[in-house]
């Protein structure tokens, strides 16, 4: 377990060391948001069932310093979530095509994310800085990941792939996440690679 998360810290830290200002042109490692924008409904019923997780409000939008500590923090999170939550849909597990709880020993990509967004938070991580983030697939459909805003930019926790990577080293086109300061609303996302 340790070989892999270090191989994944390897991996990871690589694609973070790049050189920002040689890539400025073409890369920005922090998302752009444009602005309110609708909330999915899976989280405005989240948010009914959890209503304490959403009804807050910050005055300040903290970063997290990426250390090495908080790097070996954050594989150590996203590889135990992505190793003890088997993946299986809503339809299947409740039948019902939307529900975003927090999974047992199993959930779908916005639970995985959820759960990702919890233990960090329980972990000292502020809440301003990891946010559940819609993405669409190559193939069209939409899935759910955890995006940590960070000093060195925006990473990505993901339930179908074990690395974090930078938002834009992903396969996805973002769509919209929650707003950092008011995590009930949503800001769109203005992807234009």
């Amino acid at each position: 377990m340790k070989k892999r998360i270090w191989g994944f810290a390897f991996f990871s830290l690589a694609c973070l060391a790049m050189p920002w200002e040689a890539a400025a042109a073409s890369y920005s490692p922090f998302m752009t948001v444009t602005g309110l924008t609708s909330a999915p409904i899976g989280h405005v019923n989240f948010c009914r069932n959890y209503p304490s997780e959403c009804n807050l409000s910050f005055n300040s939008d903290q970063a997290v310093k990426l250390s090495k500590a908080s790097w070996t923090k954050l594989i150590e999170i996203n590889t135990y979530v992505n190793d003890s939550v088997r993946p299986v849909t809503d339809e299947e597990q409740y039948k019902t095509e939307e529900l975003w709880t927090y999974p047992g020993a199993a959930g779908d990509c916005e639970d995985f994310a959820l759960l990702k967004r919890r233990m960090l938070i329980k972990a000292g991580w502020p809440t301003t800085a990891l946010l559940i983030t819609v993405v669409k697939e190559k193939n069209g459909n939409g899935h759910a990941v955890l995006t940590v805003r960070t000093d060195r930019g925006d990473l990505i926790l993901d339930n179908q792939d074990p690395r974090i990577l930078p938002w834009d080293k992903t396969p996805y086109h973002y769509i919209k996440r929650q707003a950092a300061l008011h995590p009930s609303q949503w800001t769109a996302i203005a992807d234009t690679r």
